[in-house]
């Protein structure tokens, strides 16, 4: 009986030790990196091995194939942007609604478009690696991180906090795609990243 999708695509195992981690971290960079070379179709373990500086075995010790690779890459992608929304969050407990927004669109924007090129790489083979599942466990992270940022707001807001920080969380989704997907994201980036802004303050200001 073929086995799950979600089965097969998941790690052997994880590291435990430094040294572990540290091939590990080598083969996702790697990855990137060939993946950003010759593209997905291309792309092979042994390729991917190679360019880590580790022997195919090992890295089939944590990776059983090249889609498992992939979607490590894509999940570690993706806990890097919550990770940051996660931390400005926390920073921004107790601040106006205003000053949270500009904070949390910009960390969000800069933490997908750093490194457009592997974010665009990773975009490409999301649907391929049941990329829809790992964006909604960081997802999940980020609402939490928003819903409870906007709770220690001195602004009350009129609305359920849930739904409000389902909406944010929305419209930053919906810019982040546009960009992805745009012929030019360097040159939308600034303009669209201001209206977003401006967009989420207002309906906040509506809310409150």
């Amino acid at each position: 009986m073929p086995r799950p999708l979600q089965t097969l695509l998941q790690p052997r195992k994880s590291p435990v030790q430094a040294r572990s981690t540290a091939s590990v971290n080598a083969i996702l960079e790697a990855t990137i990196q060939v993946l950003l070379d010759v593209g997905k179709e291309q792309l092979t373990t042994t390729r991917v091995a190679h360019r880590a500086g580790v022997s195919v075995g090992t890295l089939y010790q944590y990776f059983p194939n090249k889609s498992a690779l992939l979607q490590a890459a894509l999940r570690n992608h993706l806990e890097s942007v919550a990770e940051a929304l996660e931390q400005v969050c926390q920073e921004e407990r107790g601040n106006p609604l205003p000053q949270m927004v500009t904070r949390i669109v910009n960390t969000f924007l800069e933490a997908k478009m750093k490194d457009l090129k592997t974010s665009l790489a990773l975009y490409s083979v999301s649907s391929d690696v049941d990329g829809l599942r790992i964006a909604k466990e960081a997802g999940a992270r980020v609402n939490k991180a928003i819903l409870s940022m906007l709770a220690t707001a001195p602004q009350p807001l009129g609305k359920d906090p849930q739904l409000v920080a389902s909406m944010i969380q929305g419209a930053m989704g919906g810019v982040s795609r546009r960009l992805l997907e745009s012929p030019s994201p360097e040159k939308q980036y600034q303009p669209l990243s201001e209206e977003l802004v401006l967009m989420i303050r207002a309906y906040l200001a509506a809310c409150s």
